[in-house]
């Protein structure tokens, strides 16, 4: 179908509707390579402005409209407003999908919705509330953030990706004379734009974030490691250049399979993927490793600028959940670290509750001591570990700490 709203529709109505997750969304949706860019474009603005973009619809219509019409509004006031796009064009591009899709009954509404929106007209909510719609946050992690940052709070929330991080194992001559950032760390760099091609398929280089990279560095070389929430794999490759042998465990059977793939297509011989529950004990494990890392289930609310459909799927009730996982994790996964060995605890998140918080309560069981790390990356020191905020860590916001078996 040629509609330039088409293909973005397609893949916010998994997200909203089957609350599908954004990459997995773009990865399984077929779409017109032609306008792919543009679709990402759009997709990515709209779930970057959703607050606002909701705002504005409950501003201008009478009654909550179906889902189906809020994807559609979405999308065209997204490109009505912030690509400035002809209101002619976006209303006529609208109208027309509707139709196509045999959804024609809702063609007079939308219509007359769209001639008649007004920007001038819609006022950000005073305080708490208007940085969340403006920035996209959950009021909950806005009011954390607030308390925890003062007024560096809003230059988190606003922090925006500065591309996409690509780390080479060769040949990355080949690709620097593209624009690009360089890094802290040898054969990590940011590209605003990057397309994968069949380098990627031979493992020459692969897409890692930088929070990923820089709680690798934190790690010391040892014989045996287990990454215990390893999916999708990345650092365990990367860690698997300085330790001699990697197991690498994941909760879920699809998600073991992920690492597997990972691990194929950059020619890893010396990491074992298997299926584990990282909170429970698994007597054969006890002791057997010089070296842990619990890459913990988190908010993700380091990450928004990457991962903008996150904020969907945060409520306060399952962030406090979640700091019983990464407790339990964090406690469980310390009686597989040999004696003088080093247990890591890292999430992407910028809130105390999920970093030093959970660090402070297992330490309070004795038997480890928080040990200082060090990492190129711009970072802030906490009490027990080191946090990396938005914005001055390319966007990312991250913790890592790490611990001493006594």
């Amino acid at each position: 179908m040629t509609n330039p709203f088409y293909d973005p529709y397609r893949v916010l109505t998994k997200i909203y509707a089957e609350g599908a997750h954004l990459k997995i969304a773009l990865a399984e949706t077929d779409l017109e390579e032609l306008h792919r860019a543009r679709t990402v474009k759009t997709v990515y603005g709209v779930l970057e402005n959703d607050g606002y973009l909701s705002l504005c619809i409950r501003t201008f219509a009478p009654k909550s409209p179906k889902q189906a019409v809020r994807v559609l509004l979405k999308i065209a006031l997204y490109t009505l407003v912030f690509l400035k796009k002809p209101r002619y064009m976006v209303t006529d591009t609208a109208v027309d999908l509707l139709k196509r899709m045999g959804k024609g009954g809702m063609a007079g509404f939308v219509n007359a919705f769209l001639r008649g929106f007004d920007e001038r007209k819609v006022e950000l909510p005073a305080g708490d509330e208007g940085l969340s719609v403006k920035y996209n946050f959950p009021l909950f992690a806005v009011k954390k953030l607030k308390e925890q940052y003062g007024e560096r709070a809003e230059a988190i929330m606003a922090a925006r990706s500065r591309g996409l991080c690509v780390r080479f194992v060769r040949g990355e001559e080949n690709y620097l004379s593209r624009p690009h950032e360089e890094t802290p760390f040898e054969h990590l760099f940011v590209f605003p734009n990057f397309v994968r091609d069949d380098g990627f398929f031979a493992g020459d280089y692969t897409f890692q974030s930088v929070g990923s990279v820089a709680v690798c560095s934190v790690v010391e070389p040892c014989e045996n490691f287990l990454d215990s929430c390893a999916a999708p794999g990345g650092k365990s490759v990367l860690l698997a250049e300085k330790c001699a042998h990697i197991t690498a465990s994941e909760l879920h059977a699809h998600r073991v399979s992920l690492i597997e793939s990972y691990l194929s297509r950059m020619g890893v011989k010396n990491v074992t993927a298997i299926q584990a529950d990282s909170t429970l004990f698994r007597p054969e494990w006890e002791e057997a490793f010089g070296g842990v890392l619990c890459d913990v289930p988190c908010s993700g609310l380091g990450t928004v600028a990457e991962n903008p459909d996150l904020p969907l799927r945060k409520t306060e009730e399952n962030f406090e959940e979640l700091q019983k996982t990464q407790f339990a994790i964090l406690k469980n996964c310390s009686r597989y670290v040999k004696q003088g060995g080093a247990l890591y605890y890292s999430t992407c998140s910028v809130l105390r509750e999920e970093n030093d918080d959970v660090v402070g309560a297992f330490l309070k069981e004795g038997g480890f001591e928080a040990e200082r790390a060090d990492c190129p990356l711009v970072h802030e020191k906490t009490r027990f570990g080191l946090q990396f905020l938005p914005d001055i860590a390319y966007g990312a916001g991250f913790y890592v700490a790490k611990l001493r078996k006594l």
